[in-house]
């Protein structure tokens, strides 16, 4: 097992990264700017150090990681999720720099970090995909892909990920309008201003596998997770297993995601992406997460397994010792974030009260606490709430008791539309789909 870690990211991810690394024993150290020199975390480490640049770039500063990774001796680097997670330069820096990095390798993570490769990918290994077009840089090549898949279309960023750059377009009178928006906000976003049109799915659900590539090649499916709450594509709520997939369907899903983990060479943690058409019961590669996800923690309360220690392990070379059981019960996570409950929009501020919910089956992780000032730098994530027992039926009145005792003073947060969410029909029923944020909150796409 590696002696020591780099956590290179913030807030709840690092705490969480850091209790996986204490309990196999691994000496942590933490990174934080300026900005964050207070929270939770930092004080949470065997060892932090201030990152030299400036708060809001802080964490995707190269070369200041290195260095404080180089000073202070640690064996590997956790990118966590967003920042540098996904960056395959960052990968290959780690590795050359004699590092380990707790992630798959870079080749891959710049194969499925590229929309139009990544579909390539997925045909190649058998795996459906959404019907569109290669990577596009004019508005007419835009306009004749459309006209030969049928509107409605998506038009998405080739570099981009987590619900970012991309637009719905529903006819000809729009593409041109829609074409420049995406491809500004791709090369602002990712320094790529590549595009490509696909069909898009009127009624979907966002359905995700969770993959674990071991070192020796085999890949190993922990069923799957519905991430259809969104706002502005955006989750905001996910639970497992998914009220809309049968076992025919469960199987279906994590063969495909395999198959292509397989293909790809795949190793660590990472999530295959998919959309459900409910019109058609079709489902559909979305793209590949080369790293670990936020909502990780259902799938740990479902399989009762640590998938940051496994993580640690295999980038080892060591053999997780992970189950193969299909899980048991049910469990939902509700991002708390700094926004308010009606428009979704940033409400950052001084955090002058935060009380926890406790008891069996409720888990939080959380980035902030009372004292704490939520700036306007970062995601507005505070913390994640997650509840588990033996049936959705039993989550849900869980999750009732423990959203009602969840509260943080200070910034408006998402938690009043959480508990609006448990409580309709729609959402008891299981039968929504990624529109439902819009039914609930009249005018959110």
């Amino acid at each position: 097992m590696i002696s020591s870690v780099l956590i290179a990211n913030r807030g709840e991810i690092a705490s969480r990264i850091i209790r996986s690394a204490r309990s196999l024993g691994i000496r942590t150290i933490a990174v934080c700017s300026d900005l964050d020199a207070e929270l939770p975390f930092v004080g949470q480490a065997d060892e932090s150090v201030l990152l030299p640049g400036p708060g809001a770039t802080a964490y995707r500063d190269v070369e200041g990681i290195l260095k404080i990774a180089a000073d202070t001796g640690a064996a590997a680097i956790h990118p966590g999720y967003g920042f540098l997670s996904e960056n395959a330069e960052f990968a290959d820096a780690v590795t050359s720099a004699g590092l380990i990095w707790v992630g798959p390798p870079a080749a891959v993570i710049a194969t499925m970090g590229d929309k139009i490769a990544a579909r390539k990918a997925a045909i190649e290994a058998g795996v459906p995909v959404v019907p569109g077009s290669e990577a596009l840089v004019s508005v007419v090549d835009a306009r004749a892909a459309a006209d030969r898949i049928g509107y409605p279309v998506m038009i998405k960023a080739a570099g981009g990920g987590g619900g970012m750059g991309m637009a719905i377009v529903d006819d000809d009178n729009a593409i041109d309008t829609a074409f420049e928006k995406v491809a500004g906000v791709a090369q602002r976003l990712f320094g790529d201003s590549r595009v490509f049109v696909e069909r898009y799915v009127r009624r979907g659900r966002h359905i995700e596998v969770q993959v674990v590539g071991l070192a020796d090649g085999t890949v190993l499916t922990f069923g799957e997770r519905d991430c259809s709450v969104q706002r502005r594509n955006q989750k905001l709520v996910e639970e497992s297993p998914s009220p809309a997939v049968d076992d025919d369907l469960r199987e279906r899903l994590s063969s495909a995601a395999r198959l292509l983990a397989e293909r790809v060479g795949y190793r660590n943690a990472g999530t295959v992406e998919m959309i459900f058409d409910v019109d058609r019961a079709e489902f559909y590669f979305l793209e590949m997460n080369t790293r670990i996800q936020v909502e990780h923690p259902i799938t740990e309360a479902v399989f009762g397994i640590d998938l940051v220690a496994a993580q640690l392990a295999i980038a080892s070379g060591d053999n997780p010792g992970l189950p193969t059981h299909q899980g048991r019960g049910h469990a939902i996570e509700f991002r708390i974030n700094a926004e308010d409950s009606v428009r979704f929009l940033p409400r950052p501020g001084p955090i002058t009260g935060w009380t926890e919910p406790t008891g069996a089956g409720i888990r939080i992780e959380a980035g902030y606490r009372a004292g704490n000032i939520v700036t306007p730098s970062y995601d507005s994530l505070l913390a994640k709430l997650i509840v588990s027992a033996d049936s959705r039926a039993g989550a849900l009145e869980l999750a009732r008791t423990a959203l009602a005792g969840f509260v943080i003073e200070g910034p408006r947060t998402t938690l009043d539309f959480h508990r609006d969410l448990v409580d309709s029909t729609e959402f008891i029923s299981g039968g929504y789909d990624t529109h439902i944020v819009g039914r609930l909150r009249k005018g959110v796409r």
